[in-house]
């Protein structure tokens, strides 16, 4: 069986072949029953479960109506979470979206994107508020989030909006749903100085996990088993050097009041 068959069967090209196997493009539902007639798929469960595949395919996520709005990258990121049951996290600059109080994630915004209209800021911060959602939903992803130190003393804005974004650290790390741990400064090197990053994993054994790692003008996506791999053990070290959720929150609540005396 070639590309070329395939292409032939649903009045298509090699390309589109090759990007529909890949994920990159949809199929329509008479385009799937004709590639599964062609490769002798003829298991009813295999047909059903793959044509309720493709119904889910195309549920559009909360995030369709801010599309207009979003990267593309940024679109997949979403599209990571809502899917995921488990969430590694490692934040060495900022404190993750999922854990940003509004005036923290506006003060984000107007940061990084100085030529945003008043518009655009708010739509982007509603965005990130809906985003939060799937914190508090019915069935979470179990989420754990490990913070460099200078992340709770970086101030993006001021004392009040920063001490308000550290209580609010203090107020969502419940283990084992959220947990929060801090990499104190003092830990020196540690195996996450080479940047930020992101694991999604998922219920399904033939879903591979994600790592997404950001960069300037975008997000690598990374799913081959080698390099996944090296980022477990990354997050495992990681972890194994940051302070204890209690201990955490400890240090946590030190620096939100030495930030209070300062109002």
């Amino acid at each position: 069986m070639t590309l070329e068959d395939a292409a032939e069967r649903i009045d298509g090209d090699k390309p589109k072949i090759s990007r529909i196997e890949n994920g990159r493009m949809s199929i329509r539902r008479l385009e799937l029953e004709a590639l599964l007639e062609l490769y002798g798929v003829k298991d009813e469960r295999t047909v059903t479960a793959l044509t309720a595949m493709l119904r889910q395919s195309r549920k559009k996520g909360w995030w369709h109506q801010y599309s207009q709005d979003l990267d593309p990258d940024f679109e997949e990121r979403l599209d990571l979470e809502d899917d995921a049951v488990r969430i590694h996290v490692f934040q060495p600059l900022l404190v993750h979206g999922l854990l940003q109080t509004a005036e923290y994630a506006e003060a984000v915004i107007r940061a990084a994107e100085r030529s945003a209209t008043e518009e655009q800021i708010a739509t982007w911060l509603q965005m990130r508020m809906v985003r939060q959602e799937i914190l508090r939903r019915e069935a979470p992803p179990q989420f754990v989030c490990v913070l460099d130190e200078a992340v709770l003393h970086r101030q993006i804005s001021s004392p009040a909006i920063q001490a308000a974004q550290l209580r609010r650290l203090r107020e969502i790390n419940s283990p084992p749903e959220v947990s929060i741990q801090v990499v104190p400064l003092g830990q020196g090197w540690h195996a996450g100085l080479d940047g930020g990053f992101t694991i999604y994993s998922y219920p399904d054994p033939l879903q591979l996990d994600v790592v997404s790692v950001d960069y300037l003008d975008g997000a690598l996506y990374l799913e081959e088993d080698a390099p996944v791999e090296r980022y477990r053990r990354a997050f495992h070290q990681v972890r194994a050097s940051a302070l204890s959720s209690r201990q955490s929150m400890t240090l946590i609540s030190r620096l939100a009041r030495d930030l209070e005396k300062q109002l």
